[in-house]
């Protein structure tokens, strides 16, 4: 069941050497809470999710007698996510086990087909981790093409451009930074990790926590593939298989669908603020030479959004051999009226006069999205707890008002592996542990002695400034006045507005948005850009995209927001259809088209929506996002 691809043949080795145990977790599994709305015979709703989280296996009779065995096997860590995050955990890792001459086997699982596909932003890297982890990149060939030549701010009206100026010091000037294709630059990170021992296995979507019996984290299990669409199991039904280690480290990125597990279970969110997200959209064309100026970076804010809608935009010019842009839109999830919808904010924003002359005579090549962290320091969970810790954007370290995170997710990576390279050792030496998986405590201590801590500290005020009367426009003095001059030294932290779920008003108190048809040159419709990020799920499996209860979409998130999840998700995958017989509409679950962008688990108003992995290998294709 493993994917061909350059990461694969210490994975067959490895699959080969696992030894059969039997299962014994005392922790209950999570999210396997049966809703009995779902399972009653009264209810008039079609049955839309299958997916065992919703309907437990051990009371389906079609389940009888199959063999649930799990294969497992045993590292000294085990990394959940092979984003900047967890590749740089497990290069350090590996580069301070060679240093010392030590044994340390690190094993990496990723859900997406090949490293670097599932990988998309902006993306203008911030080289300073890159610089401590590799001072030798240059040499090493990392795909830094495009160093930063050019800086331009602007604020939109709806016909015209404010240029701001960008003086030093603030905190989106990007001197010194480079743009990058991430994926390409995660799939080189990929490489060096390889040639260091580190053990890939991508293709391996991880589904569950697993624990020991004093309550510390054993390790992961990946999902099981060969399950049908309905539920049953299928003939080539497989089991997941179980990695078990001292420490396993979560890095799968923003809104981690095992991070959101912990949180419930460990309660690591007891002490901070609910997090808060946006949505990124992002394309990449190829335009007439004539206008290409490799290096520049154009950000704005403003139209096509309302100053009480934070977002904004982007576009760089890369210097990838032809003459390329990449370019996205980025709205605040904590915006209001139900009948927003990012994509068409994007497709609208590129018909603005100092957008579309770049674009005119070009061609789209790739398309894609993905939520991002917002929250910052005031969202920070407890980082560490016993057999674990998180690390990159699953916790939420991204630096907003520099909308940059790849150099913070890399540091904290790097100080998780030094915190737990010796703790390992120490174990392995003969030392004692209180609990059966090692707790880390360390790594919180350094990440608050760190460069990561002190930068995400001094601009913790910017992203909830703009909560005010004025929005945006209040948000900019404030961060001028206590960011450009003051240096976030304020003696204040403000606060969030709380869960971006929360937010919606109700659509009987908001004006529909009426967007423009897309011309096909400029702008696009949905499926067409679905369709270029190279999305594929096996068709025949149960809908990762659940519903803790399938009658909820209709009765309150239709009747109250004039349904909502078919304008917040960027791939098409909810629409509400009329039912087949009789008046009404039904929700249907396009889950093949889904991007994995975890919009739809974040802003869904009545929270019904829990996104869980599909089978490994499954979900977009980017290449080079």
């Amino acid at each position: 069941m493993l994917p061909a691809s350059r990461y694969s043949s210490k994975a067959h080795r490895c699959i080969r050497a696992l030894k059969t145990v039997q299962v014994d977790h005392t922790s209950p599994q999570l999210y396997t809470t049966l809703h009995r709305r779902n399972c009653s015979s009264e209810s008039t709703t079609p049955r839309i999710t299958t997916h065992y989280t919703i309907y437990p296996r051990e009371n389906d009779p079609r389940w009888e007698g199959v063999e649930m065995e799990r294969f497992a096997d045993e590292a000294d860590v085990v990394i959940v996510g092979g984003g900047p995050a967890g590749l740089s955990a497990a290069i350090r890792l590996k580069q301070l086990a060679n240093e010392q001459e030590k044994e340390l086997r690190v094993c990496l699982v990723e859900k997406a087909s090949q490293l670097g596909a599932h990988t998309l932003s902006g993306a203008c890297l911030e080289p300073s981790a890159l610089q401590e982890l590799f001072p030798d990149w240059k040499e090493r060939g990392a795909p830094l093409n495009t160093p930063v030549t050019e800086d331009v701010f602007s604020i939109l009206t709806e016909k015209h451009r404010i240029p701001v100026p960008m003086l030093p010091g603030l905190p989106m000037r990007n001197h010194g930074n480079y743009i990058v294709r991430l994926g390409n630059f995660v799939r080189w990170l990929g490489e060096q990790a390889e040639e260091l021992g580190v053990e890939l296995y991508p293709g391996y979507a991880a589904s569950e926590v697993l624990f020991h019996e004093d309550g510390s984290v054993k390790g992961i299990a990946t999902n099981d593939v060969g399950i049908a669409k309905n539920g049953s199991p299928k003939d080539i039904f497989e089991r997941g298989m179980e990695l078990h280690a001292k420490v396993t480290v979560f890095g799968e990125g923003c809104h981690g669908h095992l991070a959101k597990q912990l949180y419930k279970q460990l309660n690591l969110r007891e002490n901070c603020e609910p997090q808060t997200y946006a949505i990124g959209l992002k394309e990449v064309w190829t335009i007439e030479e004539k206008k290409w100026r490799p290096g520049r970076v154009e950000h704005s804010v403003g139209w096509p959004l309302n100053r009480n809608t934070y977002g904004g935009s982007f576009l760089y010019h890369l210097n990838e051999g032809e003459p390329m842009v990449a370019l996205g839109f980025v709205v605040g999830l904590d915006y209001s009226n139900p009948y927003l919808s990012p994509f068409w904010e994007f497709q609208r924003w590129k018909h603005h006069p100092f957008v579309a002359p770049t674009l005119e005579g070009g061609q789209r090549i790739a398309y894609g999205a993905r939520a991002l962290n917002e929250g910052g320091f005031q969202s920070l969970p407890k980082l560490t707890f016993p057999g674990g810790l998180l690390i990159g954007c699953s916790p939420g370290f991204m630096n907003v008002p520099k909308i940059k995170g790849t150099h913070t997710a890399m540091k904290s990576g790097m100080l998780a592996a030094e915190a737990i390279f010796p703790r390992v050792m120490a174990l392995a030496e003969g030392g004692e542990s209180e609990t059966a998986g090692l707790h880390i405590p360390e790594y919180a201590d350094a990440l608050k002695a760190s460069w990561v801590w002190k930068e995400l500290h001094a601009v913790r005020n910017i992203r909830p400034s703009f909560h005010n009367y004025f929005g945006l426009y209040g948000g900019m003095i404030y961060t001028g006045i206590f960011y450009w001059i003051f240096r976030g030294k304020e003696p204040w932290t403000l606060k969030h507005c709380g869960r971006d779920a929360d937010q919606l008003k109700p659509a009987k108190d908001c004006t529909p948005i009426e967007y423009p048809k897309p011309d096909g040159k400029i702008s696009f419709d949905l499926l067409s850009s679905v369709a270029l990020s190279g999305t594929n799920h096996e068709g025949d499996q149960p809908a990762h995209l659940t519903l803790k209860d399938d009658n909820v979409p209709v009765e309150r998130n239709l009747a109250i927001y004039d349904g909502p999840e078919q304008r917040f998700c960027p791939a098409g995958v909810y629409e509400y259809v009329p039912v087949e017989s009789g008046d009404g509409k039904r929700l249907q679950i396009n889950a093949q088209n889904c991007v994995h962008c975890k919009t739809c688990d974040i802003k869904d108003p009545s929270q019904n929506i829990n996104w869980v992995v599909p089978e490994g290998g499954g979900g977009p294709a980017y290449n080079g996002m």
